[in-house]
């Protein structure tokens, strides 16, 4: 009967571990199924490569590059923000805060996480926008400036937890040896704590980038809705997900519309898998390092 109830137990948790799988199939299978149809209408390079991305006009243009060219230059831009904000914070609670102001400082990292994106968007409209399109006299504050920031100060939070989580790896003899040789704290801190972890550290930033350029509502909301190629952080963009938020509603059921969304999706998808696979390989990399491996 106990035999019995372990493998009944067993069979229970490789079905929950293998239904990831089956929703990733699901997920991919549905958005080639709905994405490829998109090329019989344009061409794969013609729509990776096309600086003009209007759907609804006669005929219609499926160029998709504005579209990623802005997903990438927001998430540069709150890389910029969310790297130093987030190993910073880490670096500082990790190391260097006392166990007072650690209970302080970390709770108020976890809210951050927790606080929805349309809150970070709503901010972003009303707040961070009218103050940057008075500071830099732009004509319109939602750009790719503001949602770049707003995207950093979001990342930031997963940047930190990780990167304290790689920085806690550290083995505590790495310190000792570098007190006992001479070196300081900040010479133990860049010098040796850092390095170790580097590889930690990379796949914070990885992951972060990640959260950043998977974000919708708030590019949505703060990154200006233009389907043009950025040439500045002033300029408003329309990044992959803003545009398929925005026009999915309005595109018929089977369209060419439709499919390019989907194809933009799948795009999306891909891209954010090699993310999530380079951060992988890179703590894969970092665990077997510190002979931590499984």
């Amino acid at each position: 009967m106990k035999n019995r109830r372990e493998r009944l137990i067993k069979y229970l948790f490789a079905a929950l571990a293998f239904s990831s799988l089956a929703f990733l199939a699901g997920i991919v299978l549905v958005l080639f199924l709905e994405g490829l149809p998109v090329f019989r209408t344009v061409s794969p390079w013609a729509f990776l490569t096309g600086r003009n991305w209007y759907p609804t006009a006669s005929p219609p243009e499926f160029g998709a590059l504005p579209l990623v060219l802005g997903s990438l230059w927001v998430t540069a831009g709150a890389l910029l923000i969310c790297v130093p904000l987030g190993v910073g914070s880490a670096l500082y609670l990790h190391e260097l805060a006392g166990p007072r102001r650690r209970a302080v400082l970390k709770p108020v990292l976890e809210i951050l996480a927790s606080v929805p994106s349309i809150v970070y968007g709503f901010f972003g409209m009303v707040v961070l926008a009218p103050f940057l399109q008075n500071a830099f006299a732009l004509p319109i504050g939602l750009c790719s400036l503001t949602a770049s920031v707003i995207l950093g100060v979001m990342a930031s939070p997963t940047v930190a937890s990780i990167a304290e989580d790689a920085l806690g790896y550290v083995p505590r003899s790495f310190r000792e040896a570098s007190f006992a040789v001479g070196a300081d704290r900040w010479q133990t801190l860049t010098r040796v704590i850092m390095p170790a972890a580097g590889s930690g550290i990379s796949t914070a930033v990885i992951l972060g980038m990640s959260r950043a350029i998977g974000e919708t509502m708030t590019v949505l909301m703060v990154a200006g809705g233009s389907a043009m190629i950025p040439r500045s952080f002033f300029d408003p963009v329309r990044p992959m997900t803003a545009a398929i938020a925005a026009e999915m509603g309005e595109a018929p059921v089977g369209s060419s519309h439709y499919h390019a969304l989907f194809a933009v999706a799948l795009l999306l998808f891909l891209i954010t898998f090699l993310f999530n696979i380079a951060a992988e390989l890179v703590s894969r990399r970092y665990r077997l390092r510190l002979g931590l491996s499984r």
